[in-house]
Order: C-alpha cells, then sequence, then structure tokens
C-alpha cells in the first residue's frame, strides 16, 4: 500500500519525531511505500493564496506534488500536538492547501457549494496520533475533544475516508523514558493493525 505520514511539529527531539520515526519504519518494514513529509523540515507555507482556493484554481507545483500523493495513498498517518485544541498552523495550512476541492472531495453536479460535499480520496483508513499535556479526563469533560471533531468528522469522514483511528499521547512534560517507549510500542501495534503488511 501506499501511505501518505504527515509530521506537524518543528521541534527535531520531540516526541511527536519519534512517533513519526517509528510509524514510518513499521510501515517500511510491512513492505508499504511512504510518502512522509516533515513540514518544518519542508519548509512548507501554510499560507494559502486567494487564487488556490477554487477548485480549477490555479496551484503551485509544490503543492500539487502533495495532493497528487494523497490522491494516490492507500492510508493516511497524521502525527502532530495538540496546541490550543488544533493543529499547529503549518499543519492547519498543509489542510486548508492539500484536502481542496477535486482532490479529497467535491461538490454534486449543480450544487453551488452549500450542499454536503462527496469524499474523493481513495484512502480508506487514517490514523492520527497526538501529543498533549492536557489529561485525558479534561480534555473530554472540559474541552470535548476538539481533535477528535476536526480530524474524524470535519475532514476524513467529508473526504471519504471511513476507517479512523486516534490516540492521543499525554501528559507528554511528565512522561517518563519508560512510558514513552511503551507509547512507541503502541504506535508500533495501532500502524500495524491498520495497515498490516502485504
Amino acid at each position: 500500500m501506499k501511505i501518505s505520514l504527515i509530521l506537524g511539529h518543528p521541534e527535531k527531539t520531540s516526541f511527536n519525531h519519534a512517533i513519526a520515526q517509528t510509524a514510518k519504519e513499521t510501515l517500511k518494514a510491512a513492505g508499504h511505500q511512504v510518502f512522509f513529509h516533515d513540514l518544518t523540515e519542508e519548509q512548507f507555507n501554510p499560507v494559502l493564496p486567494g487564487i488556490e482556493i477554487p477548485r480549477e484554481g490555479i496551484v503551485d507545483p509544490a503543492i500539487q506534488t502533495y495532493c497528487d500523493e494523497l490522491a494516490d495513498s492507500d492510508g493516511i498517518i497524521i502525527v502532530h500536538p495538540n496546541w490550543w485544541g488544533q493543529p499547529p498552523a503549518i499543519l492547519k495550512g498543509w489542510i486548508d492547501r492539500v484536502i481542496r476541492p477535486g482532490v479529497a472531495y467535491e461538490f454534486s453536479e449543480g450544487d453551488g457549494g452549500e450542499g454536503v460535499p462527496v469524499g474523493l480520496l481513495k484512502a480508506k483508513a487514517a490514523v492520527v496520533f497526538n501529543t498533549s499535556n492536557t489529561s485525558t479526563t479534561r480534555e473530554m469533560t472540559v474541552f470535548g475533544d476538539p481533535l477528535e471533531r476536526i480530524w474524524k468528522d470535519c475532514i476524513f469522514d467529508l473526504c471519504g475516508v471511513t476507517h479512523f483511528t486516534r490516540r492521543m499521547f499525554n501528559i507528554i512534560v511528565t512522561s517518563t523514558e519508560e512510558e514513552r517507549k511503551f507509547w512507541l510500542e503502541e504506535v508500533k501495534a495501532i500502524t500495524s493493525t491498520v495497515f498490516p503488511g502485504e
């Protein structure tokens, strides 16, 4: 299978990088082709220019490469921290510029854009790995787990990805080396389960 693996964290020594590296190694060991992008390392420009907004808009060639890979992927893995209940800005910009009309979704013929979009992504499974410094109980009861709504309901369901898995690792700031090793084993297990070897 072809898997898009997108990392949105600026610090190379972060646990997010360890998660992404573990997922990448697990996928490759299973024989999958991996489209891996460390958005910070690649200096991804998150600013969506107006000319890209329409379905037939003029898309920067570098962005088109991301779009083509996403459209060709059989699965997707996203790795990022929970910042204010949202993905970091660089990853939000990737969503804005890459998960675009004609690539990830479209509106029915005759629909002026006010209706429910039709998902276009070939991928039928997506995994999101998050890190947080908020406890699970507080995340659920106080904030309502906004990242679950964003990724599952607002993005992947809309784009036709029917199987969704998400794992939040917390609390990162006080986590021990042993906890992190255990969590990386979870990353391997989840990745292997959702995307088994061919």
